[in-house]
């Protein structure tokens, strides 16, 4: 094939291939989600129907892509993990970055109107990207605890900031300021003796995140075959003709399944182990 004199401008892209034989994570962040929830007015600590949107993109994304074995989310960010023999765009760091990102935000606008029939989209959303190579499973177990104790430490966070806000008739300054140097146990004893909130009570989304994971689910689909070759393990729904029958097969289809539960905890690792592939 005839090359172009100009072609030489290749040799200034960098090799960025991702260390093999390890699983990689790629997470997507809100950029500047701050002024676009605000912009769209959504519900302050927590929008479920924003969280919704959130996990609906990111279900299409893992559906998406075969290699992809779990996924966690909260707040504006998504983390995607990599089987560990993928080769998926050959394991170039940028191209999973950037397709994981733009699939992600592809999805999220394509189903904005469906979750926000009611407040059309003002503003375009962005999500940057970053891919990362772990070598164990340990560390990637620790990234996804990391994540979710994030998840924890933000919304007890933002539970009580808000409560004194829209509750408690502080100005954002103020409700800084009272929060300011307080830990944990603070924080629970503020809400439930001012406003009455159990922390523990608010809803596991909003606490724990959510998590995504893979599995196989049977399901039933009729099957059109010669009378003779019928398979004596399915039971057939009705004749078709003189020559054929309809069965009614059984088969198995890869489902994402969204889960609110500790992923901290081993016993989700006991109980998913695709998870870690």
């Amino acid at each position: 094939m005839a090359r172009s004199k100009y072609e030489y401008v290749k040799a200034f892209e960098r090799e960025d291939k991702l260390l093999p034989n390890t699983w990689i994570v790629v997470r997507v962040d809100g950029k500047g989600f701050h002024k676009f929830t605000k912009e769209h007015q959504f519900i302050k600590p927590n929008d479920v129907t924003a969280l919704q949107l959130m996990n609906h993109a990111a279900s299409a994304v893992m559906k998406e892509i075969d290699d992809l074995t779990l996924a966690y989310g909260q707040s504006d960010e998504y983390s995607f993990l990599f089987k560990r023999d993928t080769d998926y765009y050959s394991r170039r760091e940028v191209k999973l970055a950037s397709v994981i990102g733009s699939l992600f935000t592809a999805h999220y606008i394509l189903a904005w109107s469906r979750f926000f029939p009611d407040k059309p989209l003002t503003k375009p959303p962005a999500f940057d990207a970053r891919a990362v190579p772990y070598p164990s499973i340990e560390n990637v177990r620790d990234y996804f605890a990391w994540r979710q104790a994030d998840c924890h430490i933000n919304n007890l966070y933002n539970t009580s900031f808000w409560a004194l806000v829209l509750k408690g008739g502080l100005s954002e300054n103020a409700a800084m300021k009272r929060l300011s140097k307080t830990v944990a146990k603070d924080k629970n004893e503020l809400l439930f003796s001012e406003f009455g909130i159990n922390y523990n009570d608010e809803p596991e989304i909003f606490k724990k995140g959510s998590t995504l994971v893979k599995e196989l689910k049977p399901f039933m689909k009729e099957s059109r075959v010669p009378r003779k070759y019928a398979d004596p393990k399915f039971r057939v729904v009705r004749n078709d003709g003189l020559d054929h029958v309809i069965q009614e097969i059984t088969r198995q289809e890869t489902v994402v399944t969204e889960l609110h539960c500790s992923i901290i905890d081993e016993a989700f690792w006991i109980e998913y182990p695709q998870a870690v592939q």
